[in-house]
């Protein structure tokens, strides 16, 4: 399936309007940079270099927090290290958690080679159609899971991302593009720090 959608765009979609209760956590690199785009925020959470753990964050917040909203960015490269998680999140049913893969088909931050997403090489008759995360996701028990890929698609995406009881998941075929990086604050401390007051007050 050819990607037709702008990361930033659907990104900054997703983020309108956010309000104090909506947790989002981003997958390292291009999904950090994305929603610090979309307008940095205490209540923002960028794991920075830690590939494979942004479902299994979101999951514990989304367990921890269950009167606000989680949404998980994260990146094909980062929801294939971090497979397992897909059948914690469907034993947990958690219906405020929302993921969201951002699909390019690339691992960004190595050089951009493919990923398991994107079509096999070889022989025509012995290509392969790459790994379907949402059929992956709907195979651990995560019933609501969908592949978007038309720009007509993105204002449902986003209601149901913010809105619709879950556990839901989509994979979002986006561009392969440079962008800008724009960067959040880099101090994990500060960072948990901050996400941690926005959430849970002074006390």
């Amino acid at each position: 399936m050819p990607a037709t959608l702008h990361r930033r765009a659907v990104v900054k979609a997703l983020m309108q309007d956010p309000g104090d209760d909506l947790l989002v956590v981003a997958g390292l690199g291009q999904c950090t940079w994305d929603i610090t785009a979309a307008g940095d925020r205490p209540q923002n959470m960028p794991l920075w270099g830690g590939m494979g753990g942004a479902a299994m964050v979101g999951l514990g917040l989304a367990l921890a927090q269950p009167r606000k909203r989680v949404l998980v960015i994260t990146g094909d490269g980062d929801m294939l290290m971090g497979l397992g998680s897909l059948a914690t999140i469907a034993a947990q049913r958690p219906t405020n958690l929302a993921v969201i893969v951002l699909d390019n088909e690339k691992f960004g931050e190595t050089g951009n080679q493919a990923t398991h997403t994107a079509p096999a090489t070889g022989a025509p008759t012995e290509r392969g159609a790459g790994t379907d995360l949402a059929a992956v996701a709907r195979g651990c028990g995560i019933a609501d899971s969908a592949v978007i890929a038309h720009d007509s698609d993105v204002p449902q995406l986003a209601k149901d991302a913010r809105t619709k009881p879950g556990p839901i998941f989509r994979t979002v075929k986006v561009m392969t593009e440079v962008l800008p990086q724009t960067m959040p604050p880099k101090d994990g401390a500060y960072l948990k720090d901050r996400f941690r007051h926005a959430v849970l007050g002074t006390a």
